[in-house]
């Protein structure tokens, strides 16, 4: 399915966290917390506001963090994303 954000909205796809333990115990998914880690999967075209139009500061294929409760999760083919507004983004992980 075609995804296209409007405005300053921006696709995430959570990173997946490791399910084993550094001691090799399984954890379980209801005893994880989600990662606030996610790589930017779509973006929209920007904001309009009073000096003119600000393009969103993400691309896709970034790796960013985002706030713990922030977005709405929706699914899309199966598969859990998330979004939000592209302020809400805390950072980019650079390599």
């Amino acid at each position: 399915m075609a995804f296209r954000p409007l405005h300053d909205r921006v696709l995430l796809k959570r990173v997946t966290s490791e399910s084993r333990s550094a001691g090799g115990l399984f954890i379980p998914d209801s005893a994880k917390e989600k990662p606030q880690e996610a790589v930017v999967v779509a973006v929209g075209p920007g904001k309009r506001t009073d000096d003119g139009f600000r393009e969103p500061s993400v691309k896709s294929g970034d790796k960013v963090l985002f706030g713990k409760y922030v977005g709405d999760e929706i699914k899309l083919d199966g598969v859990e994303h998330i979004i939000l507004r592209d302020e809400d983004i805390l950072a980019v992980l650079e390599d």
